[in-house]
């Protein structure tokens, strides 16, 4: 298996085409998704006033212009307002700026015309292609690297969110018992979570479901326990995530620094497969080929390996 390779960059403003062909404003009933017109999404959203979507309407028939073309020159949409209408017209959804339900660090649902997550969607090919595969049940991948803050926790979470764009039904697991970050990034409570879970004191009610990003569920660590390798240790571990590769269709698990801490590679044994992160000026080649090693020797799939020179 030849591995993935890449690189994240920076995130830079990538204004989609505004003259892309949208479709008239017209009498479409309201909450048709896809088969509304952009003049309609715009209007029931608030983004655009009936008045002023009736106003481009006729200025469109007389110039025979596109509908986003003529609002963007009268100054009544914005390459931002016509990006978000098709994007409901092709049922792909993401978070307007304004939006504070999530951290704005979930570049995937909040950028996701920027050239980083262009990088991710790419990242998302090659593991369809090398590494995920329904009928034999591959589909957990643990996400690693060896030391503190290199990345890991971003890359997984908007890894998973890519996923769920592509219909993928998603979990993303923060078994970072240590430090971790998930729950930050999705502004969830610290209550259950997998820690609750592995303790046997509470059950998959503490899985969380995303609701701007359909198809996106997320299980937090919960409480920082004061046990954390033995808790990933136990069979309940292994027999979890036996029951959510089943359950999903993607699982994305978030570690803690596998230098540091020894269940990162428990965690990578447990999902047979682990996508290896290092961070530009960051990480430790000699780290890194311990890691590299240590994978190998437990038999665990070495998908791939990811330069973050992002985050």
């Amino acid at each position: 298996m030849k591995p993935v390779t890449g690189t994240f960059s920076s995130i830079k403003r990538h204004p989609a085409a505004a003259s892309a062909e949208p479709h008239i404003y017209g009498k479409t009933p309201a909450g048709a998704g896809s088969h509304s017109s952009i003049g309609t999404i715009l209007v029931d959203s608030g983004r655009l006033s009936a008045e002023n979507a009736e106003r481009i309407l006729r200025l469109q028939t007389e110039q025979d212009k596109r509908f986003g073309d003529v609002g963007i020159k009268l100054g009544l949409l914005t390459e931002e307002d016509i990006r978000f209408a098709l994007s409901r017209q092709f049922d792909y959804l993401y978070l307007p700026q304004s939006d504070t339900s999530l951290s704005h660090d979930l570049v995937s649902a909040y950028e996701p015309f920027s050239p980083v997550v262009e990088k991710l969607r790419a990242l998302r090919g090659q593991l369809m292609l090398r590494w995920f595969n329904a009928e034999t049940r591959r589909n957990a991948l643990a996400i690693v690297s060896p030391g503190k803050n290199e990345g890991r926790s971003f890359i997984a979470a908007n890894l998973a969110i890519v996923f769920s764009q592509l219909g993928e039904r998603t979990l993303l697991i923060d078994a970072d018992l240590r430090n971790p970050r998930q729950h930050r990034l999705f502004k969830l409570g610290q209550g259950g979570g997998l820690s609750g879970m592995l303790a046997g004191r509470n059950g998959t009610e503490a899985i969380v479901r995303i609701p701007p990003l359909p198809g996106l569920s997320v299980l937090p660590a919960g409480a920082v326990p004061p046990n954390p390798q033995e808790l990933i240790g136990r069979p309940i571990f292994a027999d979890l995530l036996q029951t959510l590769v089943q359950e999903f269709d993607i699982v994305i698990i978030d570690t803690p620094a596998a230098s540091n801490y020894a269940e990162a590679l428990t965690i990578a044994v447990g999902t047979s497969a682990a996508l290896i992160l290092a961070r530009k000026n960051r990480s430790s080649a000699t780290d890194l080929g311990s890691l590299t090693r240590s994978l190998e020797q437990t038999r665990t799939t070495l998908v791939g390996s990811v330069l973050n020179d992002f985050n």
